[in-house]
């Protein structure tokens, strides 16, 4: 057994019921608290994450709820994981964990901040928090169908405090956002640019539609702040803050994330257009009889199609065979897609010097060059609404430039 399904079946060792759910805790004595982690270092840690506490003051008995487990379930394999990853049915689960291992964890391994709200609740709210989130852990119910913007460790405990106090948080965040999902999802990334324009290139318009500023406490900082800035109706007609107090457990120093995505537009389009015009001078390079010269140019078309082959044939299988919804309807597989493949057994004919090499790679490039221009071209039609320019600018320049190439280039040079 590997240490990943070790670690998973000890998850799911039988426990004691915690007290708020056998009858032994007096709501009164119950504290609910939302614990926020900052962003992180790996892929998965980039957002942030949000746990819920529930203490019994007067037993001593607390726990910390979790909705961000992933990996084998008990029973299965790694590999079925991993297959239910590609296929994009993400099966998390909740569990329940100590709370200081868990925030000495955070401080000391992971190096991310813990910062808590104590939730001044009523004893029937409070009691409710802690029994959906020990109704949520039992095994028949830990499992749920992970989204990455929908249903998630941060939209979980949402729910569940806002059902608490009847519905206050979505009322008060039914209000138009200023963020997109993408722009969301970009202002976190940004920590790593190549990766976040991969990112940007596989996710479709699904992340460019207006949204609530419910629709941003997807994010656990979002949710952080709006908790903090709820004020709560109470059942004598008072008005006051759900946040009773806040406190930072662990700062970590990393900077916080822009209040705006980085725009890389310029830059991309930089690239795009110097990826292009060499490849422009490289075919008129090897028109000079050398195989030095043809070589030359086929590896850099063989590195470019590659690229493009490789992007393209992920984000078709993703779009086409996989419930990865955000990849759905995505402009961006003009720019890149399966026939990009065909791009590798064209530059490899150019390294060969095959007589008909000019002719095919004149065609192939003709052909995902119009498909990139009318990428371009749909922006002034009202149904498109996904924000690719960065894709394009990067994209459509370097399909410009090798339909030109190879429409200077009559024959490989002979060598």
């Amino acid at each position: 057994m590997s240490l990943l399904s070790l670690s998973a079946a000890l998850l799911f060792a039988a426990g004691p019921l915690p007290p708020w759910m056998d009858g032994r805790s007096d709501p009164a004595d119950l504290q609910i608290r939302v614990v926020t982690f900052g962003p992180g270092d790996t892929l998965t840690e980039w957002w942030g994450h949000t746990s819920l506490v529930v203490t019994d003051q007067r037993l001593r008995d607390e726990r910390l709820y979790n909705f961000g487990m992933f990996g084998p379930r008990a029973g299965g394999s790694e590999w079925d994981f991993v297959a239910d990853f590609i296929k994009g049915r993400l099966i998390f689960w909740v569990a329940d964990e100590g709370v200081q291992r868990t925030f000495r964890l955070y401080r000391d391994f992971l190096k991310r901040d813990v910062r808590i709200q104590l939730l001044d609740l009523a004893p029937e709210e409070a009691q409710r928090v802690a029994t959906a989130l020990g109704t949520h852990v039992l095994p028949e119910n830990r499992y749920y169908r992970y989204h990455h913007y929908f249903d998630n460790c941060s939209t979980r405990p949402r729910d569940i405090v806002d059902a608490a106090i009847g519905g206050q948080l979505k009322a008060a965040t039914l209000d138009a956002s200023r963020y997109t999902l993408r722009e969301q999802t970009l202002r976190y990334a940004r920590v790593n640019p190549p990766f976040s324009v991969v990112l940007d290139f596989l996710q479709g318009p699904m992340l460019d539609k207006p949204m609530t500023r419910q629709g941003d406490a997807s994010l656990p900082d979002e949710l952080e702040k709006q908790l903090a800035a709820l004020q709560v109706k109470r059942a004598d007609g008072s008005v006051r803050p759900l946040v009773k107090e806040s406190t930072v457990w662990f700062a970590s120093g990393r900077a916080a994330p822009p209040d705006w995505p980085p725009n890389f537009v310029p830059y991309e389009l930089l690239l795009g257009l110097a990826l292009g015009a060499l490849a422009v001078g490289l075919a008129r390079w090897s028109e000079n009889g050398r195989r030095a010269s043809r070589i030359v140019f086929g590896l850099y078309a063989l590195l470019i199609a590659l690229v493009l082959g490789i992007f393209g044939g992920a984000l078709g299988f993703l779009m086409a065979a996989t419930d990865h919804d955000v990849t759905w309807n995505n402009e961006n597989i003009l720019q890149s897609n399966p026939l990009s493949l065909g791009l590798i057994v064209l530059a490899v004919m150019t390294l060969w010097g095959a007589r008909r090499a000019a002719k095919w790679n004149r065609a192939g490039w003709a052909l995902l060059t119009a498909l990139s221009v009318l990428g371009l071209l749909i922006k002034v039609l009202p149904f498109s609404i996904q924000a690719n320019w960065n894709i394009l600018a990067l994209t459509v320049p370097v399909h410009l430039g090798f339909a030109l190439a190879w429409w200077k280039v009559k024959r490989p040079a002979a060598g």
